[in-house]
């Protein structure tokens, strides 16, 4: 056990950087699909790796041996590493534990795992794998939740599931001629601009000619997206934009919203409550997510922690230093 833990971090690091690394562009669809079904006819008890000259377990080394690992086996590991690797992945896997274990072995055999510091790297190293495991466990016992909790959750939060029909302006925060070279008085001209055109709204214009208003100022060409939103729930929204959204009056047109991707402005045509048939999925996932948090915070609110703050304690200009 000790072992495998003490390898399974380097190893996880590199096949995350070897599944990481660009493809090949050499082999077609076609070919990995040949791939995948010759490695499919290998049978799960026939052998996919045979290291020669390695079996730990036999006493006698001078009699030839050798140590086979199934396919059901080396699917067993790899999965436990690392999901669904591609096939390229598993035989750099195939080409580095051999290594690993040979190595691993003879760290053992010389009683490394029980000496300083590799004892204490052994142990934190198994100490974050089962935090890992611990969270993932309680993760997944989180996914039951009750029609019960679904309808008790979906009225206290009724407002969070409404349908809002929407018009929605777009302004852009400058004008296409100014993308290169922006100045602080053309982003003053379509700050007011903005502000302008929510009063033409306010008073009744209609979206599509202030939309093309606006896309005129800026030199757009190709027409903007469509001011109609239609029917949209709260979650549709960008999270900035909800609240303001939510607390609109019919026919009531907010203020105007400015973020890093332009001005905006809202005009609500008609609210009404989604369904809960239709809001059940969302509703279960931020239960189960509840749920899950809830789990790990009575492990994680189990224990205190008292530091010796004399020995804890790092001069002011040393932790501005680390920061950087």
């Amino acid at each position: 056990m000790i072992s495998r833990i003490a390898w399974i971090c380097v190893l996880g690091s590199a096949l995350a950087c070897a599944q990481a690394a660009p493809r090949s562009n050499t082999a077609s669809p076609h070919d990995a699909s040949n791939d995948e079904k010759k490695a499919d006819s290998v049978g799960m008890n026939e052998a996919v790796l045979t290291i020669k000259g390695f079996c730990p377990a036999q006493r006698n080394a001078a009699q030839p041996c050798e140590t086979v690992i199934t396919r059901a086996e080396f699917e067993k590991m790899t999965a436990a590493i690392r999901p669904n690797l591609s096939a390229s992945v598993k035989q750099q896997f195939a080409n580095l534990y051999p290594r690993l274990l040979v190595m691993s072995k003879k760290a053992e055999e010389m009683g490394l795992d029980e000496e300083a510091p590799y004892e204490q790297m052994i142990a934190f190293s198994r100490m974050q794998i089962l935090t890992q495991a611990v969270t993932r466990k309680l993760q997944q016992d989180s996914t039951e939740v009750s029609e019960q909790e679904i309808a008790d959750y979906y009225k206290r939060n009724a407002a969070s599931f409404e349908e809002y029909t929407l018009e929605r302006l777009v302004v852009p925060l400058r004008s296409q001629a100014d993308l290169a070279a922006v100045t602080p008085t053309s982003q003053q001209v379509f700050d007011d601009l903005a502000k302008t055109l929510r009063q033409r709204a306010v008073a009744g214009e209609d979206f599509s000619k202030l939309q093309q208003a606006a896309d005129a100022a800026a030199g757009i060409k190709v027409a903007s997206a469509n001011y109609s939103m239609g029917k949209v729930g709260r979650s549709a929204l960008p999270a900035g934009h909800a609240a303001i959204v939510a607390d609109l009056k019919v026919g009531e047109v907010s203020r105007v919203i400015t973020d890093s991707g332009g001005h905006y402005f809202y005009k609500l045509l008609a609210k009404e409550p989604l369904p809960l048939e239709q809001a059940k999925a969302e509703i279960g996932q931020i239960l189960k997510s509840q749920h899950a948090a809830q789990a790990l915070e009575q492990v994680q609110g189990s224990y205190t922690t008292e530091m010796n703050n004399v020995y804890f304690s790092v001069p002011a200009g040393k932790a501005t230093d680390e920061k950087r």
